[in-house]
């Protein structure tokens, strides 16, 4: 596998649980083009005339469609590059952006963090629950699942609290151990 296509699928699947790879979304597309510094912000790097929405019209309005495939993406890429290089020859421009995609994946920046400040630390330790909380916990800290949220019934016949549960049985089978009935 090339390693364009496998940046073009590195983009195609990126924000979507249900993406297979093999068809690309207008926002991937822009992103790919953001990621690999294709454009600069919104506008390409050395020609500022030509913006993401007409980056974006190269591949999609055409077609009137929202996705594009791999073959179809080389070719939007093709024509980006004549674009961006219009010095140099088709074939070196097209090298010059294909170099800029190569073995490249999504940038995740933004993300939102979780925090670890004593306060949220102290709030969500289990060991420092008290009252009916603390019965959904086990010792690890670990939750009991529905056991810890459900009042379990104790169906064995003795009241709770009783000592010698479990006594009665053995009492009556050791009593009728030797007689005859």
């Amino acid at each position: 596998m090339s390693s364009q296509l496998e940046s073009f699928r590195r983009f195609a699947i990126h924000g979507d649980t249900r993406a297979t790879g093999k068809e690309m979304h207008g926002k991937n597309w822009s992103k790919l083009c953001k990621d690999c510094n294709v454009i600069d912000g919104k506008t390409l790097l050395l020609h500022h005339d030509i913006t993401l929405a007409a980056i974006f019209c190269l591949c999609f309005r055409k077609k009137a469609v929202r996705t594009i495939t791999y073959d179809e993406f080389k070719v939007a890429l093709g024509e980006l590059a004549r674009k961006k290089y219009k010095e140099k020859s088709g074939e070196e421009a097209e090298a010059e952006v294909f170099k800029l995609i190569e073995g490249k994946g999504p940038v995740i920046a933004g993300v939102t963090r979780a925090v670890a400040s004593p306060t949220v630390s102290r709030l969500t330790d289990p060991t420092k629950f008290t009252g009916s909380h603390k019965e959904r916990f086990d010792d690890t800290g670990r939750g009991k699942g529905k056991a810890g949220r459900v009042d379990l019934v104790d169906t064995s016949g003795y009241v709770s609290g009783y000592k010698h549960k479990g006594s009665y049985e053995k009492k009556v089978t050791k009593n009728n151990v030797g007689k005859p009935m």
